[in-house]
């Protein structure tokens, strides 16, 4: 693969107003790129304003696979990049995946997380999903995960799941060979984290992650979660 190979970033968004500026924005520094919203029926100006940044803008059922299969299907980028509201790419981005696309053996690829708080617990979540990215081959969503678009079929798209749909694919990817991480981080929202405190929420991730690998479906998980968040709210 070519570093000029175009990348197409997918962004799902439902009501992220106070983010889409800050994701979109982290894009211009690529050269040869298309930004395509997903937008779940969002109530906000997130509409709006990615219409206003030139990102195109197509509506979905609101899913965070549904939206990204959505992006995916009209993408014309020979890479695909999926990219959460809350999270800002590294300048350079572009050339920094298509370097490690070119890599023997890869077939897919993240960056390391930083996330934009300076509590000391989160550096310790940062370091967590570090060692989690490189030993066991299993970034997350908001890592940004990006992939050659030829390997979606073999795939089968992101899993029609409530949740959990980052994790699946990852499983899928790595049947089909390395997963590679990039050193520079991708910064993201810290809101997660501290809506319902870092211990608490790192504990959850990992119950779910168990819960799911142990055949819970993935419906009863996301109705834990949901529970939980909005206990929080």
């Amino acid at each position: 693969m070519q570093q000029t190979a175009k990348v197409s970033i997918i962004i799902p968004t439902l009501n992220e107003a106070e983010n889409i500026l800050g994701a979109i924005a982290s894009t211009q520094s690529g050269k040869n790129i298309e930004v395509i919203v997903v937008d779940g029926g969002s109530c906000d100006d997130t509409i709006k304003i990615a219409q206003s940044l030139g990102a195109k803008v197509i509506s979905s059922p609101p899913g965070r696979a549904m939206q990204m299969n959505a992006g995916a299907t009209v993408a014309s980028g020979e890479v695909l990049l999926f990219l959460h509201a809350d999270t800002r790419l590294p300048v350079d981005f572009d050339v920094l995946i298509c370097a490690a696309l070119q890599q023997p053996g890869v077939v897919a690829g993240a960056f390391d997380l930083q996330i934009d708080n300076s509590a000391f617990g989160l550096r310790l979540v940062e370091l967590g999903v570090k060692l989690r990215s490189r030993f066991f081959q299993m970034p997350y969503g908001d890592q940004g995960i990006f992939f050659n678009s030829r390997n979606l079929p073999k795939i089968g798209n992101f899993p029609a799941l409530p949740i959990m749909e980052d994790f699946e694919l990852i499983r899928r990817l790595n049947s089909l060979g390395r997963i590679v991480i990039i050193n520079t981080p991708v910064v993201t929202s810290a809101r997660r984290w501290l809506q319902k405190g870092i211990v608490k929420t790192t504990l959850l991730n990992q119950i779910i992650v168990l819960a799911y690998l142990f055949g819970v479906s993935p419906a009863r998980i996301r109705s834990w979660y949901r529970r939980e968040k909005f206990k929080h709210n």
